[in-house]
């Protein structure tokens, strides 16, 4: 349960990220305008303190000031009782396709964060998560530490596997 937290706070640092670069649909294809100059590039340790009260966890104050500057989203409405079920296909282990037949039998849905490598050798079921309604989450296309990139592989990491998605299944 522990590395399945920590594989979700991993998404949403992903995440923090692609929501940076804004992209717009042209005739030939995808461009990217992107806004990320200044953006700090310092790792942060992320992860949350339990409580014992029932309460949402703490995600510490650097880490809620991180998501706040860029629209991100850790912990849902505490009034509200939502599941958001995410899966990182990045270290994917056969499960996949008994996981959307259980989703599909069961009229859930939820997101796949997905890496190049698993769009380029499980196509199909990436069509599948598509087809039946699911969200695909850009993992980008190597699963790199952004920090230790420049702009402009960070850029790439997203942007490719953006685009790939993009032509391959015509979103």
């Amino acid at each position: 349960m522990k590395k399945l937290k920590q594989g979700a706070v991993i998404i949403l640092i992903i995440a923090i990220f692609s929501l940076s670069i804004i992209q717009t649909k042209t005739k030939e294809g995808i461009e990217t305008n992107s806004e990320v100059k200044g953006a700090s590039n310092q790792k942060i340790g992320w992860g949350i303190k339990r409580n014992d009260n029932h309460e949402q966890p703490d995600v510490g104050s650097k880490n809620k000031k991180v998501l706040e500057e860029n629209q991100g989203i850790c912990l849902g409405n505490k009034e509200k009782k939502n599941i958001y079920l995410t899966f990182d296909e990045g270290y994917e282990a056969g499960y996949t396709p008994q996981l959307l037949s259980t989703l599909k039998e069961n009229e859930v849905k939820a997101t796949f964060f997905i890496t190049a490598h698993f769009v380029n050798t499980q196509s199909d079921l990436v069509k599948q998560m598509i087809d039946e309604g699911h969200i695909i989450g850009n993992h980008t296309v190597n699963h790199k530490s952004m920090p230790d990139l420049t702009e402009e592989q960070i850029r790439k990491e997203v942007m490719e596997l953006h685009q790939v998605i993009h032509e391959k299944f015509r979103l």
